[in-house]
């Protein structure tokens, strides 16, 4: 995905691997989150390896995005 400002439109991402959260609108018009390891993103398709299994994202759906630490360990 190319790394333009969201003032732009776009959402910055980071490299594959990276855990993320992803807020995207549903058929509904809601909005839910993906939070996991980022697998690929190009410009119309973001997937998230996340707690629900693997989500594919129109990046068109995407709202907001961003890099997240890694999961606490107990």
């Amino acid at each position: 995905m190319p790394e333009h400002s969201e003032s732009q439109g776009r959402i910055r991402l980071p490299r594959p691997g990276a855990r993320v959260v992803v807020r995207y609108l549903i058929s509904t018009g809601e909005a839910t989150d993906a939070l996991g390891e980022l697998l690929s993103a190009d410009d119309e398709l973001v997937v998230v390896d996340g707690v629900r299994g693997v989500e594919r994202i129109p990046v068109s759906s995407i709202v907001a995005a961003k890099p997240v630490p890694p999961r606490r360990t107990r």
